[in-house]
């Protein structure tokens, strides 16, 4: 008998088993570096947290800029990142009004530049330009912004985690096979409960604002960050690209990431721009 043979499993899916949950321990080891990293620079606030926003989404718009060009990134492209970062600097120290002047430059150098898809690349620009408006608007300067971004955090944390391990144990029928062929109705299902549970937890430490409020806010931003997921797996497919990068181990690109947290961002800054102010975002989401 051949080495072939005497290494062969004896169950046939033991091998796609044991290779389905192959990537869990770099999955882990980057998600708890992530998740330290994150919650230092979110506890303190001000310019730290718009730095570490700002690096973040300069690997963002980096990994874009690839995907849409589908080569390696241009001048203007690493120009337009910069630009990028400066948005959260400038929002963090001027507020709204200081993200304009970044923001026009950005869309003049798509302008005038000489590449292909510009409006991918200005569409792309503007909308994680108003992702960082809001992280920085929602984080502000008071502890209502910490829990914020925490509940926010922890509620897109949960929704992939626990989509993670109910697609991967049960399953079942695809969500969207024509978008993303790996996503599952029961990783949907698993998603949802966890990230709402998650959120519920955090809301209840957070505030004393009714508990069902909190259920039903963190239910629709676990909701819309598996839109934010699944719009990003669009857009890869459209360009025919299967990760964004692999800045993370485990997990692929930044902007595989962070998918799921520009929807749940814009989402939680709508609801507390539209309770109270957009300059008191967290105040708005929290205080009922």
């Amino acid at each position: 008998m051949s080495d072939e043979g005497l290494n062969k499993p004896t169950d046939p899916n033991q091998g796609t088993k044991t290779r389905s949950w192959a990537d869990l321990r770099p999955r882990l080891i980057s998600a708890f570096f992530m998740i330290t990293v994150t919650i230092f620079t979110v506890w303190a606030g001000g310019i730290w947290f718009a730095i570490f926003v700002s690096l973040g989404f300069a690997g963002v718009m980096m990994e874009w800029e690839k995907m849409i060009a589908r080569q390696p990134i241009a001048i203007s492209g690493m120009v337009l990142t910069a630009v990028l970062a400066l948005v959260a600097i400038a929002t963090s120290i001027y507020g709204f009004v200081g993200a304009l002047a970044p923001i026009a430059a950005g869309l003049l150098i798509v302008i005038f530049s000489s590449n292909s898809h510009k409006a991918w690349r200005a569409g792309g620009f503007v909308f994680f330009s108003c992702v960082i408006i809001a992280l920085i608007a929602v984080r502000g300067e008071t502890y209502l912004g910490f829990a914020a971004i925490f509940f926010l955090g922890t509620t897109v944390w949960m929704t992939d985690t626990g989509a993670f391990f109910a697609g991967r144990h049960f399953g079942g029928a695809k969500l969207n096979p024509e978008i993303s062929p790996a996503k599952t109705w029961s990783g949907a299902i698993g998603g949802l409960i966890a990230g709402s549970l998650g959120g519920l937890f955090i809301w209840i430490l957070s505030t004393p604002s009714p508990w069902w409020i909190g259920l039903l806010i963190a239910s629709a931003v676990s909701v819309s960050g598996q839109l934010g997921d699944l719009s990003e797996s669009a857009v890869k497919r459209f360009f025919r690209v299967k990760d964004t990068g692999d800045a993370i181990p485990g997990h692929g690109g930044l902007l595989d990431r962070l998918d799921s947290l520009t929807f749940g961002v814009l989402l939680i800054f709508i609801v507390g721009a539209w309770h109270i102010a957009p300059d008191m975002a967290a105040a708005g989401l929290l205080v009922w």
